[in-house]
C-alpha cells in the first residue's frame, strides 16, 4: 500500500483529500491517507480529522523525516513548489506536484534531473492530462468526426482576482500559471508541439503580473490555436476544435464534462454528444497513474512525461519574457 502525505492544507488539498478518501471508500486498497503537514499545526490537525489522515504535522520536514509516507502531494502556492519538491527528494519521497509545476523551466529541469538520478517518481498534477476525456477527444478526431482539424479555440476565466495568490508577484501570481496553463495544455494535447510562433496580448494588475491574456499559437502545418485566460470575469470554459467537415465542442476544458460533434453546415443541431465517465472529482486519475508508476519503478507518468512539463513551462517562460514579467526571486 502507498502511504500518501500532503504538503499544504488549502482548498485544492481539500479536493484531493476528498478524492483519495472516495477512492478508498470505493474499495481501492493500494493507497491510504497517511499524513498532512501545514505551517499551522492546528489547521493540519483539523484537516487530518476531517478527511481521515492518520497523522498531522506543523512542519513539512518533520513529516518527511518521520518515514510514514511514500507519495507526497504538494498543494502549496506556485512560488513554493521548487523548494518543496527539493525537500521531498531530499528524503527520497515520490512526488505529485500541483500545476504550475515550478515557477520556470530552469527550476523544473533541476528537480526532474535529480528525481531521475534518484529513481524517484516526480510528476505534475495537471489533471486534464490524466482524464479519460483526453483519449476520448483524440479518438473522435482520429475517427474523422470533424474532418481535418484546422483551428481550435479555448478559454478559461474565473473571478479570482480578489485572491492574494493571483496578484502577488512573490507568489507567482497572474492568470498564466493559474488558468492560462490549462488553455496551453489543451492546445498541446490536440495539436501537438510543432509551433512556428506565438503571438499574445496581455493586461496587467497594478502589481505587474498578468490579469488576463490572449495567446495565438501558429503551427508549421498551418493550424492555429486561439487561447484566452483571465482572472477578472467568468467564461464558458469551452474548447472548440474546428475541422473541414464540422467542429467538436469540449464542455469545460478545466474538467471536461461532455464532447459534442456538429457536422451539418448551417445547422446547430449536434450529430453526437458524449458524456465523460462518472468520476469522484477528476483528481483520481492522476493518483491512479502515480500508483501504477511507483509499482512499475518509473520516474514519470506517461500521461504527463517530464518533456511535456518542461515544454509547457518553456512556453510560459517565453510569454512572460515577452510581457516583461519576472518574479522577485528569479
Amino acid at each position: 500500500m502507498i502511504r500518501m502525505g500532503f504538503i499544504g492544507a488549502g482548498g485544492i488539498a481539500q479536493e484531493m483529500a476528498k478524492t483519495v478518501r472516495g477512492m478508498i471508500e470505493a474499495g481501492n486498497q493500494e493507497i491510504c491517507l497517511s499524513a498532512v503537514a501545514a505551517r499551522d499545526p492546528e489547521r493540519a490537525g483539523k484537516f487530518a480529522k476531517t478527511y481521515g489522515f492518520q497523522e498531522a504535522y506543523g512542519s513539512y520536514e518533520e513529516m518527511l523525516a518521520g518515514g510514514g509516507v511514500d507519495l507526497i502531494y504538494i498543494a502549496t502556492p506556485h512560488s513554493h513548489h521548487y523548494e518543496h519538491i527539493k525537500l521531498c527528494l531530499k528524503y527520497g519521497k515520490h512526488v505529485l506536484c500541483e500545476k504550475a509545476f515550478t515557477a520556470n523551466a530552469s527550476m523544473a529541469e533541476e528537480v526532474l534531473a535529480q528525481a531521475e538520478r534518484q529513481g524517484i517518481l516526480l510528476t505534475e498534477a495537471i489533471w486534464t492530462r490524466y482524464m479519460p476525456s483526453r483519449e476520448m477527444i483524440s479518438r473522435k478526431l482520429k475517427e474523422g468526426a470533424v474532418g481535418t482539424p484546422v483551428t481550435l479555440t479555448a478559454n478559461l476565466s474565473y473571478l479570482i482576482q480578489q485572491n492574494q495568490r493571483i496578484t502577488d508577484p512573490a507568489l507567482c501570481g497572474g492568470a498564466l500559471l493559474d488558468v492560462g496553463i490549462y488553455t496551453l495544455n489543451f492546445a498541446d494535447m490536440v495539436f501537438g508541439d510543432d509551433i512556428l510562433k506565438m503571438d499574445s496580448s496581455v493586461m496587467y494588475f497594478p502589481t505587474g503580473v498578468d490579469k488576463k491574456e490572449s495567446i495565438t499559437l501558429h503551427y508549421r502545418d498551418g493550424r492555429m490555436a486561439v487561447l484566452q485566460a483571465g482572472t477578472d470575469g467568468l467564461s464558458d470554459r469551452q474548447g472548440i476544435i474546428y475541422g473541414e467537415e464540422g467542429y467538436l465542442v469540449v464542455e469545460n476544458i478545466n474538467n471536461p464534462q461532455s464532447l459534442t460533434v456538429y457536422r451539418d453546415r448551417g445547422s446547430r443541431e449536434p450529430v453526437e454528444r458524449i458524456s465523460v465517465p462518472k468520476q469522484i472529482t477528476g483528481y483520481e486519475y492522476e493518483v491512479e497513474s502515480c500508483i501504477r508508476a511507483i509499482k512499475e519503478g518509473r520516474t514519470e507518468c506517461p500521461e504527463m512525461p517530464h518533456r511535456d512539463t518542461l515544454r509547457m513551462l518553456r512556453q510560459m517562460d517565453s510569454l512572460r519574457q515577452a510581457w516583461g514579467i519576472r518574479y522577485p526571486f528569479e
